[in-house]
């Protein structure tokens, strides 16, 4: 564990040296989302294979660039893309990029991606305010000796997406006539798509949405004291739900249609996100 700790200082040291500023917002942009970038100024581009002990994404819609710059005003740390367990990828490069962004100062995450809808009022293209999590088949990051560098050998998790940064949503996109919902995110391992009984069972938990990432990220971003809010896109229905197949072309497709609503979601989000300190 000490390694981890070693080689994620040794790359937000590098991370460091190629940026302009010190953000202490960071976005993780999940499938087919990453046009969010081209809002952004004055930005400092890095493709991950450049970045020391950095894993590559491997996923179509996902550009595998880290991007610095300035989104309403406020320096962020934008990832075009993350990295997932079906990648290969052991749990502790799964979160990798968290534990460096502590260490870059940033205490602010925003995390976003392409979920399936367990919800049936739920409809493809709605974005879905994350309230709290199923972590049951996520392995634990934090499994093995406890990084004190990161936090405490057993972090609280009553209040994983923090309530102030969910209320803070709410009120600007219904200020700004952006319809929003608000939901349980449950963790799939994939990358095969979940089953219709899984599907049944996930609801029956209470699960609104379903997705293979962002918990792990999560955990460790909470590990952290981190502030965090989730942004789900509904990019389609889950299995059973509708009776049709599952393909992640209907990902992109639908993540592109809604391209627009969701820039204009983050950009108020940023706008309104109050920093401590």
């Amino acid at each position: 564990m000490e390694e981890i700790f070693g080689k994620a200082s040794e790359t937000a040291s590098y991370i460091r040296e190629r940026l302009k500023t010190s953000p202490r917002i960071a976005i993780i942009l999940g499938s087919g989302l990453g046009p969010l970038v081209d809002e952004l100024e004055e930005t400092i581009e890095i493709d991950y294979s450049e970045i020391p002990n950095f894993p590559v994404t491997t996923v179509e819609g996902h550009a595998g660039k880290m991007v610095a710059g300035r989104l309403e005003g406020k320096d962020v740390l934008v990832m075009k893309g993350r990295f997932h367990l079906y990648e290969g990828y052991d749990i502790s490069q799964v979160v990798f990029h968290i534990r460096v962004f502590k260490l870059l100062g940033i205490d602010n995450l925003l995390v976003t991606n392409a979920a399936g809808g367990v919800n049936k009022n739920f409809k493809p293209g709605d974005l879905m305010l994350i309230k709290d999590h199923i972590s049951f088949f996520a392995p634990s990051p934090l499994r093995g000796k406890n990084l004190s560098e990161f936090g405490v050998r057993f972090p609280d998790m009553c209040e994983a997406y923090s309530r102030e940064l969910v209320q803070m949503a709410k009120s600007v996109s219904a200020t700004a006539g952006i319809n929003v919902q608000e939901g349980v995110y449950a963790y799939a391992q994939g990358p095969m798509y979940e089953t219709p009984a899984e599907i049944r069972a996930l609801s029956i938990l209470g699960a609104d949405a379903v997705g293979m990432s962002t918990v792990t990220e999560v955990i460790a971003a909470r590990h952290s004291e981190m502030r965090v809010l989730g942004i789900s896109c509904i990019t389609n229905m889950a299995a059973g739900i509708l009776d049709q197949p599952l393909n992640h072309e209907e990902v992109m497709k639908t993540a592109k249609e809604v391209e627009k609503k969701f820039t204009s979601l983050v950009r108020l989000l940023v706008s309104n996100w109050r920093i401590a300190g």
